[in-house]
């Protein structure tokens, strides 16, 4: 609309030429653009004192602020239909947790991690470890006779030809 083009700018230098003359011409066109350079500079000063003024960089802050918010908010309404979820399968999954009701057992407890007793007769072999073997107390007999017998292990292995006997 406001735009000039070359020929336009050639139109103006031409008549500026023939009004001026070729010796004023380059003064002229220098003061020009001195002038033109003051306008620009002051047309953004003024801008800037404006800008100011009214708080631009506040009102980009809240705009800023609040399209976060409003991201938020949008965020919120997609995550809730996974929170309903989240809380009806909470929701399903504690009768399972609660104690049984009439009529029925409770679980049964998990059954405990057998216990494994260390081998007496590793011990009592010579070199059989850093520390020196503790004596261990051979089992109580029991008050009353079970059906199955036990057997006691003695107390040191028999000798073997592989490895000397030390008393």
């Amino acid at each position: 609309m406001f735009g000039i083009s070359f020929s336009e700018l050639l139109l103006v230098g031409l008549v500026a030429l023939l009004v001026l003359g070729p010796d004023r011409l380059p003064g002229a066109a220098r003061t020009a653009g001195l002038w033109i350079g003051r306008l620009k500079r002051s047309f953004n000063a003024i801008k800037m004192e404006v800008e100011r003024e009214l708080g631009a960089d506040e009102i980009r802050r809240q705009l800023h602020n609040e399209h976060i918010l409003q991201m938020e908010q949008d965020a919120k309404k997609l995550m809730a239909p996974l929170t309903d979820l989240q809380s009806q399968v909470e929701e399903s999954l504690s009768p399972l947790s609660q104690a049984p009701s009439e009529g029925q057992s409770p679980p049964a407890a998990p059954a405990a991690a057998p216990s494994i007793a260390p081998n007496s007769r590793l011990n009592s072999l010579p070199g059989a470890g850093l520390a020196p073997a503790t004596p261990q107390a051979p089992p109580a007999a029991p008050a009353e006779p079970t059906a199955a017998p036990q057997t006691q292990e003695p107390s040191q292995p028999p000798a073997s030809p592989e490895t000397p006997r030390t008393p």
